[in-house]
């Protein structure tokens, strides 16, 4: 398979697609993107938007996803502290020795790993969407879904549209290439939330490219099972001393903003970024530049300290 004008790197037995952009004088930035999602995801004008900022962009196909190898997990588990040993491979690949780290969603969980145990490697942390390393969110799931009240104290639940969401897509299965795009822009539609335009024609795009890409569009379940609580989540965030921007959309219906407070609060110096409106996703005119712009701004601010 070509490797569509970037290369191919080796995390242990797992070949990597990855890809680096920009001048190589600028300050790195990796982005990490979130569950069963590959680089496409990263759309171009969030991109061309850090480039033209300054930044230098690596960017990669997680593990199961896009162009990277797909991994027989019941044979070959693999956890969140494995896949933020990708995101150095990707780096050592490219020689570069620390990077600004921006990861969405499952991205951001793996940007808290690197920023508690290689902080070496992270030069500054933007992470969106995501909730707090080290609190378990299963059990507010399985009290949402049993209809029970959450407890005390506890980070809210999703949002009961996306439980419903769940629910019904896990009793209907995609067979197609057309059906699984379908079902792909229904759920981004869902992420979305009611409130900021959705991008139906972007979702498709890339969506499409999505599928189109992955060696195997069913494999990037395995992300769910590596995210799953495991020692590695056990950490303390309050030793992370790497300067933090969280970013939140107030509609989030997987992490609603609470969980990015409860993040920003956790971490030491973190600054909080809550954007009205926004989703658990990115497909709305103009939301790609308006993140673009805020990790633009932290990475600017992180170098002029130096």
């Amino acid at each position: 398979m070509a490797a569509e004008n970037g290369t191919f790197v080796h995390s242990g037995p797992v070949r990597l697609w990855a890809r680096r952009l920009g001048d190589v004088e600028d300050p790195p930035v990796l982005l990490v993107m979130g569950t069963s999602a590959s680089s496409v995801l990263w759309q171009p004008e969030l991109v061309d938007q850090l480039l033209g900022a300054g930044c230098q962009i690596v960017l990669f196909d997680h593990r199961d996803t896009g162009l990277s190898d797909t991994v027989d997990f019941e044979h070959d588990p693999y956890t969140v502290a494995d896949m933020a040993g990708d995101c150095l491979a990707v780096l050592d690949a490219f020689g570069i020795a620390s990077a600004h780290v921006v990861g969405m969603s499952l991205g951001g969980t793996i940007g808290q790993w690197l920023a508690v145990h290689r902080p070496d490697r992270v030069r500054g942390l933007t992470a969106v969407m995501t909730s707090p390393l080290g609190e378990d969110p299963e059990p507010a799931w399985q009290r949402a879904l049993a209809g029970q009240d959450p407890d005390p104290g506890a980070l809210p639940p999703p949002a009961p549209r996306f439980l419903r969401h769940l629910a019904v897509r896990s009793t209907t299965g995609a067979e197609t290439r057309a059906d699984r795009i379908e079902s792909a822009i229904e759920t981004w539609r869902v992420l979305h939330g009611d409130v900021l335009p959705f991008d139906e024609a972007e979702a498709r795009r890339v969506s499409a490219l999505g599928h189109d890409r992955d060696r195997d569009p069913n494999s990037g379940d395995n992300h769910a099972l590596a995210g799953r609580m495991t020692e590695d989540h056990q950490v303390d965030l309050s030793r992370v001393a790497v300067p933090t921007l969280v970013v939140h959309g107030t509609e989030d219906p997987v992490y609603p903003v609470e969980h990015g407070r409860r993040l920003a609060e956790l971490i030491p110096g973190a600054r909080l970024s809550v954007v009205p409106g926004m989703g658990h996703g990115l497909f709305s005119p103009g939301l790609p530049t308006t993140i673009a712009d805020l990790v633009a701004g932290h990475v600017a601010e992180v170098e002029r300290r130096g």
